[in-house]
């Protein structure tokens, strides 16, 4: 039996971005707010021996433990969905900033384009471009809507980068100036410049230069250390949740947070939620927190899994297309990148940081033209320098056996003398690709598991072939003695794909009958009920989520305002 708390006005559910932002502007405007994560609290001080890369990258010592929580996968619906026992094709923190504190730190918008995919593909390309199991649909906003809430989120966060108009309009320059250029990205801007396109520095969220932000959170310079990516940052150079807008959140008092808390339903009354119930997880110990305003803020695969397992929003249903929760899953695609190896040439490649590359925009969006390709949407082409660490970093030309001295002798000979042109693919949704709950698969507190059913599409196959020859001509003009470019998508495998870039399940849009929110992640089946992460998307750009993610937050904490003052719809 839960014990039933008192009641609150706000429970926020997972404490990374999306659940700190929405804390810390509710709080700063007086509303009380508990905030349940089920990880532990962080701050700076935990990261100071954070230079562990067996600790941090190969035991994961910062994600979600499978052994009690984890996702089941199969290709299609003909085949039996296993669970997923060692992470490959995305990671999932744990504890107070969630991804917020692993991640990179690339820190992209996404395009006019994407907001309104379907209106302007069909107006340019027609209503057949693609087939109708391609479920594309428009968001229910446009980018100049959302701009406002990307520059709050960039100045919040101190985005080192330059202006790129292909990207759309901004209201303002970024708050930080672009990172520093590394020789081998000397020599993508050279050989891209000669291609006649546009490079530029990727935007990021590890400060090119010390920086206070609106809140006055001071923050200090990037070191260039290469420990970003499934690493906290000790200096607090890396946007990071706990660093950042959770400390605004805590120090006006108006944030109860609570760690350990995991929560695995939430409660309703008649067409509105009541509020949630949780787990200890030290003790095991259930509590009932009563709330007016209910906000679903953690991972992709735990928003959508949270709302079956609690029967909020209609399932969705591939047979017939119907239903909303669990559909539109979309991952990225990343396999057109070529690895360029050298004979005559050495990179100090052990200095990096996990937002430092440049990249091109010409392949992106509609921004080529798309009437002779069997696909929409494009890809990023670039080149990144996340410093490789001493652990699993034996990149070898193909053809060279896996172990054995021929093994060592070329991870010695290329150990500083290779780096790829990446390539990262947009996603769209289709039909068959979609989240549900699996049938027989159950986590340690007896909820049924989330089952993924996802496969890659004639879409992003078509989409490999076609940027695999752009990453491949730009090797040739970079000069690399040895060019491996991989030339087909092969079939998804949730153990070795490792983007970690999840959208959709619980999708915003203008449309009750084919979205879960509206514009302001507010559920429409549930007035009081917001979902915000990037679960709310209705399709993945070839862009990292983050920065999208980041500017619905600060849009969501707004509409949550409205609401506690108003009530209803907020569209």
């Amino acid at each position: 039996m839960a014990t039933k708390l008192p009641k609150v006005p706000v429970v926020v559910v997972g404490m990374g971005w999306a659940g700190g932002i929405v804390a810390s502007e509710l709080t700063k405007a007086g509303i009380q707010v508990v905030g349940l994560e089920r990880g532990k609290d962080r701050n700076t001080s935990d990261y100071a021996m954070g230079h562990d890369e067996l600790r941090y990258q190969h035991r994961e010592e910062l994600m979600q433990d499978l052994s009690k929580e984890t996702i089941t996968h199969r290709n299609n619906e003909k085949m039996r969905a296993l669970p997923m026992r060692d992470y490959g094709t995305f990671i999932v923190g744990d504890g107070v900033g969630g991804a917020g504190s692993h991640w990179n730190g690339q820190t992209y918008r996404f395009l006019p384009y994407d907001f309104e995919i379907k209106t302007l593909t069909d107006k340019k390309y027609g209503a057949n471009k693609l087939k109708p199991e391609y479920t594309i649909q428009d968001w229910g906003m446009t980018y100049d809507e959302i701009e406002p809430y990307y520059d709050t989120f960039e100045k919040m966060a101190g985005i080192s980068g330059e202006t790129v108009e292909l990207y759309g309009k901004r209201s303002n320059p970024y708050p930080t100036g672009p990172m520093l250029k590394t020789p081998i990205m000397n020599m993508f801007e050279k050989a891209t410049k000669n291609l006649g396109y546009t490079p530029y520095i990727i935007p990021s969220g590890n400060l090119s230069e010390s920086y206070e932000n609106p809140d006055g959170i001071s923050r200090a310079a990037c070191q260039y250390c290469a420990y970003c990516e499934n690493f906290g940052c000790e200096y607090g150079a890396k946007a990071d949740p706990a660093v950042t807008v959770i400390p605004v959140a805590k120090k006006t008092g108006n944030l109860e947070l609570r760690t350990h808390s995991n929560v695995i339903e939430i409660l309703k009354d008649g067409s509105k939620a009541s509020g949630v119930i949780y787990v200890d997880t030290i003790t095991g110990e259930e509590f009932e927190q009563p709330a007016d305003v209910v906000v679903v803020a953690s991972y992709v695969f735990n928003n959508a899994r949270l709302l079956l397992n609690s029967g909020l929003g209609k399932p969705y249903n591939s047979a017939d297309g119907t239903g909303v929760i669990g559909k539109n899953y979309c991952y990225q695609v990343s396999s057109a990148s070529s690895m360029m190896f050298f004979e005559d040439k050495e990179f100090n490649l052990y200095g990096g940081a996990g937002a430092l590359g440049i990249e091109i925009p010409e392949f992106v969006g509609d921004n080529f033209n798309h009437s002779e390709v069997n696909f929409i949407h494009g890809a990023g082409i670039r080149v990144t320098q996340y410093g490789n660490r001493p652990i699993a970093n034996n990149v070898v030309p193909k053809g060279t056996p896996s172990w054995g001295a021929e093994f060592k002798d070329q991870s010695i000979k290329y150990a500083n003398s290779f780096f790829p042109v990446k390539s990262q693919g947009a996603s769209m949704p289709y039909r068959y690709n979609y989240l549900d709950l699996d049938p027989t698969y159950k986590d340690a507190y007896g909820k049924p598991l989330l089952r993924m059913t996802f496969d890659y599409t004639e879409q992003d196959r078509e989409l490999v072939k076609y940027m695999s020859k752009v990453t491949h001509k730009i090797a040739e003009e970079i000069g690399a003695d040895i060019i491996d470019t991989n030339e087909e998508q092969g079939d998804f495998n949730v153990n070795k794909d490792t983007n970690t870039h999840n959208t959709g399940g619980v999708i915003m849009g203008a449309d009750p009958e084919t979205s879960a929110l509206n514009s302001y992640l507010q559920m429409w089946d549930a007035e009081n009920v917001f979902v915000v992460g990037a679960s709310a998307f209705p399709h993945n750009s070839s862009f990292n989520p983050t920065g999208t993610l980041g500017a619905l937050s600060y849009r969501a904490a707004e509409g949550i305002q409205k609401y506690i003052k108003e009530g209803g719809s907020l569209v």
